[in-house]
């Protein structure tokens, strides 16, 4: 998997040359090794779904009380947004290395406070850690990864961290049910996560801080070195001029760089709303629904076996990280901008013939629609529930290899150097403002969204839930 930069390009400032995935193992290792943070962040997010099942079952407190079930699931995600936030800081003040060894230590506390939880408090304590670890590793390891790759692979090997995400959501439903007949199971489900966290923080121990940060604190010996195992000798001398150029702005606010600095310069804020705006769109399309929620989608859609729904649930999961891997050889081939449309584009078709597939079966519709299809006259919700599941894994196959690496690789890159620890911490953030300040709208007229947002407005907390209730019950 070779790609060549031409003369006069972006990517290029000598003669053209060709650049593999794979022509530099030192390179390689180092991605691989950041990647681990990804793996943590996708196998968490994968695993507390199955984990759940047995934490009812062994407090009864939890079993009763939804509220607590979903304060177990989120408060990995309260954590994540606090560490994302607070790790862009840390990034900058501290160096990638630091922070992702800091990241490793935190989550494998939580992941055995969780694996020894006396009660679901402890618990739910536990998982706060977790999240914030992986908070921090989601805003260093893109960022390192870019820092120390070549600029015509740059996005692909970006790309490594989301395949590590999608390989840990997979691992984790293997996981599940690789435990599912052992004692403590959910204890050992969410426990084993601190083996690849111990595994990163050992060889993180062994590798090298960033080369641009360290040419940015003025160790610029330490730089070039660094420098020298990535790049030949002609490479190494165009990339430490480019440095020079770079660090002499960035220099200038190595001290000073905060949250409110993002928005002063107006180059700075629009390279911001983009990388915010990706991470959020990123989110808006559904992939978390899809992937949290897909043994129910598949349920929905009319298989009511549960060994069936969990099968399919692990081939859309596979499918998620086979289509990571074409993300990654395509997105330095036909560009970030390209790969994110079409992905876009097939996403809106696929939501389309998935949300199709659905109302017709809760229309009633469904038999009108298989006479055209079938000698009988009639296909039955099984028929249209694989249609759903064509929508499914339609889905996936669009998402995955664009808006699934893009915005990552895109984060990792745009920012000056002095800007990207906390430019990225606050774009990996985006996905709170979702949480926070996106309503559902689902259902309500016009009329009834205009009162919706007075009620947030001026205070009427449960204007959601009874607008919601009124439409249910007209």
């Amino acid at each position: 998997m070779t790609i060549e930069s031409a003369p006069g390009s972006s990517e290029s400032l000598g003669p053209k040359r060709s650049v593999s995935y794979f022509s530099n193992r030192y390179v390689l290792g180092l991605t691989i090794t950041a990647g681990i943070g990804g793996l943590l962040f996708g196998y968490d997010t994968g695993v507390i779904s199955g984990a759940l099942l047995y934490i009812k079952d062994d407090f009864e407190v939890v079993s009763q009380n939804s509220f607590l079930q979903e304060t177990i699931v989120s408060m990995a995600l309260v954590g994540a947004m606090i560490g994302a936030a607070g790790g862009g800081l840390i990034n900058d003040a501290y160096g990638r290395k630091r922070a992702t060894v800091l990241a490793d230590v935190v989550f494998t506390v939580g992941s055995l406070v969780m694996s020894a939880a006396p009660d679901p408090y402890v618990l739910i304590f536990g998982r706060f850690l977790v999240g914030l670890g992986i908070g921090v590793a989601s805003v260093t390891a893109p960022v390192y990864i870019a820092e120390v790759s070549p600029s015509e692979i740059r996005g692909g090997l970006v790309g490594t961290n989301v395949l590590m995400i999608t390989g840990g959501q997979f691992l984790s439903y293997l996981v599940n049910l690789a435990f599912t007949e052992v004692r403590g199971t959910w204890r050992w489900m969410l426990g084993v996560a601190a083996l690849p966290a111990i595994l990163q923080f050992l060889l993180m121990l062994l590798l090298p801080e960033s080369p641009r940060w360290l040419y940015m604190k003025n160790e610029k010996a330490k730089a070039i070195a660094v420098l020298a195992k990535i790049y030949d000798p002609v490479r190494l001398e165009e990339e430490k001029d480019l440095l020079s150029v770079a660090s002499v702005e960035d220099l200038e606010f190595e001290n000073s760089v905060s949250y409110s600095d993002v928005f002063k310069s107006k180059e700075i804020r629009l390279a911001f709303f983009t990388g915010a705006g990706l991470q959020l769109f990123q989110q808006f399309t559904g992939i978390n629904t899809v992937m949290y929620y897909s043994p129910t989608i598949v349920q929905m859609a009319g298989f009511s076996s549960n060994q069936l729904a969990l099968l399919l649930s692990l081939i859309v999961a596979a499918m998620n990280a086979a289509g990571t891997i074409v993300g990654i050889y395509l997105i330095d081939r036909c560009g970030r901008r390209r790969l994110a449309l079409t992905s876009l584009l097939g996403v809106i078709v696929s939501l389309f013939i998935l949300s199709g597939a659905f109302l017709l079966q809760s229309s009633g519709a469904s038999s009108g629609i298989c006479s055209s299809f079938t000698t009988q006259g009639s296909c039955g919700g099984t028929n249209l529930g694989w249609f759903a599941v064509l929508g499914l894994v339609l889905y996936i196959a669009f998402f995955s290899p664009g808006m699934g690496p893009v915005p990552w690789a895109v984060n990792s890159e745009i920012y000056p150097e002095a800007y990207r620890g906390v430019c990225g911490g606050i774009a990996i953030v985006a996905f709170a403002f979702v949480i926070f300040f996106v309503p559902e709208t689902k259902g309500l007229s016009f009329e009834q969204v205009e009162r919706l947002w007075k009620d947030m407005a001026w205070g009427t907390g449960d204007s959601q839930q009874s607008l919601l209730s009124d439409e249910a019950n007209p």
